[in-house]
């Protein structure tokens, strides 16, 4: 026992008084006059022997809180009446005076009054606070700092709150553990109410509370779980650590760095070696093997019980367990029990359940630390040690199991059935904090499980799939749209089948949602050309396992249940594609060709919808037909580099299209056919077909060779380009571009493709339109292109459709002749023909500019009656051609090759068309062997036969046998008078031509 601590002087009261102070003291009543003291009296009586009798300190300070107790409940009575807390103004004198007497007591001795003092004022601040707890004037329901403040305006709690700070302040050198204690005990009592006791204290010693409450509550988490191994039952004594989880919680608002800190160097500490002996009177945490074996569990247990201690500490515990902290970790857990390790690993995985923050950190750290070493990791990770990555494979395959229990748990309604998850009736969905941070980290996701690692994309895809099913359609549509667009082989791409697999029966409708999604990534230009060309054929290849299977039939299934998952989900695909065509027909345009090659593949392969907009389907029309002549070209161009694999599949997938649309309905073939023609005739694409562009004026492009010199004037020029000035146009358009004194400018002349180029785009040509005008119309467009068998003979190509014929005939005359009107079938006589010159030249130039006219006219011929409405057409052809032949002075016809071959041609086409009887429809056959007088004179007849019996389409009859229409030609009178001519040339060269005479009889 101390000796006096008074810092009055010694001997202030006799004896005899000191006598009659303890009496009052004891009685509460005044020794020398006989009446009972008041509160203040009997107080100020307490403080005299306080600072007398050192040894009264307990009976003092027990007194002292009714004095404490009394003063706070009139300052909070005043506080309700009026508003003011002013207090017991008697009593806080005394309050003050005894304030003054403790702070004195623990300046002079610390070690003797600290404890002491810091334990009463704590536990005295506890009580007040349960006890005046839910007044008017000290709601529960005010914030920490509403009762700081209104605590701290009170003067006897901010009394007790001075002393408590002094003595702890004067602790922290030697022993701060006690007057902790005192603090998380009382804190353990008295919480919430206890809280702004704890804010205050904390904030005015961080760095001590957070380390300090740590070491306390770990003491007290080893003592405690020791004592229930003992015991065999638990305890009545209340654990520490939810007042250590509460006092770190209302510092983490301004101290989370601190206690980051001080949770990372404990953990640090519990994984370093002992080096130190612990010495008898340590009474630090890190001297104790036994607190090093249980930091671990303790901060597993703190972390359970605290979310935002989780999250703070969370992302950088993860970047410190490298390969050498995780040995360390291994070797200290290697001791505890086998239930103990189990029961701290499903702590593990609930804590990385609930993380709130660097979800992906984590699992990046599991899955790089679990994968076999036999597999490369990216980046600088080294490979784990094998005890350390078994346990992390354990660990992630019982967190991938505890997140399946958490996204599939039953939620039974009141008939006692499973409720779908996202489905109406569902309840309100649990939240797991770390799915919901991996939910912007899909793309990621996918992209690391294409990778094909072995293990890790079975655990990241099955990750995948529980994300999908927690969060929804929308993540659902993400992840599968993002596999779909990176995946690089059937291997990556068969992982987006097995995601929908499961997902189906929960997620209906996903397919369509994620085509969607990748049609918005398309126009939104999200996706650059590799990554789009890669989802394009992604796509089509989706529909070509369908086709596929069509093709083998029923019976090229062989059995495999396997493929019915695949099947059903391509089939899909199709379905969904097949209903955004106009989203993906702008891709034929593309500037890529790759990407144009793509997307030609994917839409010659999936179905057209059996419902579609007309201004739809015109989209699709015009971007197909237009991309089959970017694909003619480019097929030229990659001949020239002897790598024509890729363009020739770009055309076969062209004409596939084009056949399909043409199948779908007569719109379609009608706008198939019209653009088909109209792009094989524009400037821009008549080299493709052996043409040329075509100028206004008529005038073909000068080559270098024929250039006029450049010192020739554009005066000159202009004066010999024609015998008078054409005045017609503007004043601009007198002079020709060209500059002046330096005459006109130099042309410069296209590259054209060679002549095997020509005849295999035209081939090309001719193949697609035959397709088109043979394809069966109203179909759908889902026939695939094969050709239908209706014509009686097996071998016979499809008859010529003869609508779409006309379709050809009418858009050939209104490119070829404008003026044309729809009624000018008939042929007037041969002289008529001298009123239209000018249109007829036009014409005559027209095929001179494009070879490919004359098999476009085969095509028409070919479905009769088409050839009548080109009659104009055929008029002022032939009519230019008897112009020539009678004003050629040469000796043979073969002199004249063009004209020869357009007389051939015209005819042949015809008799095709059987405009024509069959002994005047063989006629060009003889015009390599005649003179050019003998050929217009043939051709002379041709015009007065087609005069004499018009190009009527109502002289044709459709024959059923031969599915075509037919002319009768018997019905237009005798032949023989036109034939005459024909038997003349013939007997006058009969040496030449006598193989032939069986062709004219009649």
């Amino acid at each position: 026992m101390q000796t006096s601590l008074a810092h009055s002087p010694q001997n202030a009261f006799s004896p005899q008084e000191l006598s009659q102070e303890i009496k009052s003291f004891i009685s509460g009543v005044d020794q020398a006059q006989g009446r009972k003291l008041s509160v203040r009296e009997h107080a100020r009586c307490a403080v005299r022997l306080l600072r007398s009798v050192p040894a009264c300190r307990g009976a003092v300070l027990e007194h002292l809180r009714g004095v404490y107790n009394e003063h706070v409940s009139a300052f909070l009575h005043n506080l309700e009446a009026d508003g003011e807390g002013d207090g017991d103004s008697d009593l806080e004198d005394v309050i003050t005076e005894v304030h003054g007497v403790l702070a004195e007591f623990i300046r002079l001795n610390p070690r003797a009054w600290a404890p002491l003092v810091s334990t009463w004022a704590v536990d005295l601040l506890g009580q007040l606070s349960s006890k005046h707890a839910g007044r008017r004037a000290a709601p529960q329901s005010s914030s920490l700092n509403e009762l700081l403040q209104l605590w701290m305006s009170c003067a006897a709690t901010r009394s007790l709150m001075e002393a408590y700070t002094q003595c702890l302040a004067a602790m922290i050198a030697w022993c701060p553990d006690q007057c902790v204690d005192a603090l998380l005990d009382t804190s353990v009592q008295h919480s919430p109410h206890f809280d702004w006791v704890v804010a205050h204290i904390g904030s005015s010693f961080p760095g001590t509370i957070i380390s300090r409450v740590l070491a306390c509550g770990l003491k007290d988490f080893c003592s405690h779980g020791t004592a229930d191994k003992g015991q065999g039952d638990k305890s009545n004594r209340v654990p520490k650590i939810g007042s250590v989880v509460g006092i770190l919680g209302h510092l983490a608002a301004r101290h989370s760095d601190s206690i980051r800190r001080e949770l990372l160097r404990m953990f640090q500490e519990s994984l370093s070696l002992l080096t130190i002996p612990p010495s008898s009177g340590s009474t630090s945490w890190e001297h104790s093997a036994q607190l090093r074996r249980g930091a671990v569990p303790f901060l597993l247990q703190l972390a359970a019980l605290s979310p935002s201690l989780l999250g703070a500490v969370s992302a950088e515990l993860v970047e410190y367990l490298r390969p050498p902290v995780l040995l360390q970790l291994q070797a200290v857990l290697q001791g505890l029990p086998r239930d103990e390790l189990d029961n701290m690993m499903g702590l593990v995985v609930h804590l990385i359940a609930q993380s709130p923050a660097g979800g992906a950190r984590i699992l990046h750290f599991l899955a790089d630390t679990a994968t076999p070493a036999s597999v490369i990791i990216s980046g600088p990770t080294p490979s784990p040690h094998e005890g350390v990555r078994e346990a992390c494979d354990r660990l992630l395959q019982m967190l991938l199991l505890h997140l399946h229990k958490l996204v599939y748990t039953c939620s039974e309604g009141d008939d006692g059935y499973y409720s779908r998850p996202h489905s109406p009736s569902s309840q309100a969905p649990r939240v797991v904090p770390f799915l919901e941070e991996l939910q912007s980290h899909v793309g990621e996701l996918c992209a690391e499980t294409l990778r094909l690692e072995r293990k890790r994309h079975l655990w990241l895809h099955q990750l995948l799939c529980l994300l999908s099913v927690y969060r929804g359609p929308s993540v659902a549509t993400e992840a599968l749209c993002q596999l779909l667009t990176l995946a690089q082989n059937p291997d990556q791409l068969a992982l987006a089948w097995q995601l929908h697999t499961p997902l189906s029966t929960c997620l209906p409708g996903l397919i369509p949602a994620a085509v969607t999604r990748c049609v918005a990534q398309i126009h939104t230009h999200t996706l650059g050309p590799k990554q789009l060309c890669q989802l394009l054929h992604n796509l089509a290849s989706a529909m070509q396992s369908v086709q596929e299977e069509e093709r083998r039939g029923p019976g090229g299934m062989g059995g495999e249940g396997g493929a019915r998952p695949q099947s059903s989900m391509a089939v899909q695909v199709g379905a969904a594609v097949s209903g955004h065509l106009h989203d993906f027909c702008p891709l034929l345009l593309h500037g890529d060709p790759v990407v144009s090659h793509a997307a030609v593949r994917l839409l010659s392969r999936s179905h057209l919808p059996r419902a579609a907009l007309p201004s739809h389907l015109l989209l699709v029309c015009r971007a197909a037909v237009t991309h089959f002549f970017l694909a003619l070209r480019r097929r030229v161009q990659a001949g020239k580099w002897r790598d024509g694999g890729q363009g020739g599949e770009a055309v076969n997938c062209s004409v596939l299209l084009l056949s399909r649309l043409a199948g779908y309905s007569s719109l379609t073939l009608k706008c198939v056919l019209l653009q088909l023609v109209e792009g094989a005739l524009h400037k821009g694409n008549a080299d493709l077909f052996g043409g040329q562009s075509e100028d206004i004026g008529g005038d073909t492009p000068i080559s270098p060779s024929l250039a006029p010199d450049r010192g020739d004037s554009l005066l000159d020029i202009n004066c010999r380009f024609g015998t008078t000035v054409n005045f017609s146009g503007s004043v601009w358009s007198v002079f020709h571009a060209g500059v002046i004194g330096k005459g006109l400018k130099q042309r410069s002349v296209t590259p054209h493709p060679d002549a095997a180029s020509v005849i295999q785009n035209v081939q090309t040509l001719l193949a697609v339109t035959v397709q088109c005008c043979s394809a069966p119309s109203g179909n759908g467009g889902n026939s695939g292109g094969a050709r239908h068998q209706s014509s009686v003979v097996p071998d016979e190509p499809p008859p010529i459709n003869a609508e779409a014929a006309k379709v050809m005939a009418v858009t050939l005359v209104e490119y070829i002749c404008p003026d044309v009107a729809n009624g000018e079938l008939s042929w007037p006589p041969e002289e008529h023909a001298r009123t239209t010159v000018e249109r007829d030249i036009h014409i005559r130039r027209c095929f001179e500019a494009h070879p490919v006219l004359f098999p476009l006219l085969h095509v028409v011929a070919s479905g009769r009656p088409a050839l009548c409405y080109c009659s104009a057409v055929l008029r002022g052809l032939l009519a230019t051609l008897l112009a020539h032949w009678e004003a050629s002075r040469e000796p043979l016809a073969v002199d004249s090759p063009w004209h020869l071959q357009a007389s051939c041609m015209l005819v042949s086409c015809m008799g095709e068309g059987q405009l024509l009887p069959p002994v005047l429809g063989n006629v060009h056959e003889a015009f390599p062997y005649l003179t050019p007088f003998e050929v217009r004179l043939l051709l002379l007849a041709v015009w007065e036969y087609v005069r004499g019996n018009g190009p009527m389409p109502q002289k044709f009859v459709f024959s059923a046998e031969k599915g075509l229409f037919c002319r009768d030609f018997a019905r237009d009178g005798d032949v023989a008078r036109y034939v005459a001519p024909i038997h003349s040339v013939l007997h006058k060269n009969i040496d030449r031509l006598g193989h032939l005479c069986w062709r004219f009889q009649l």
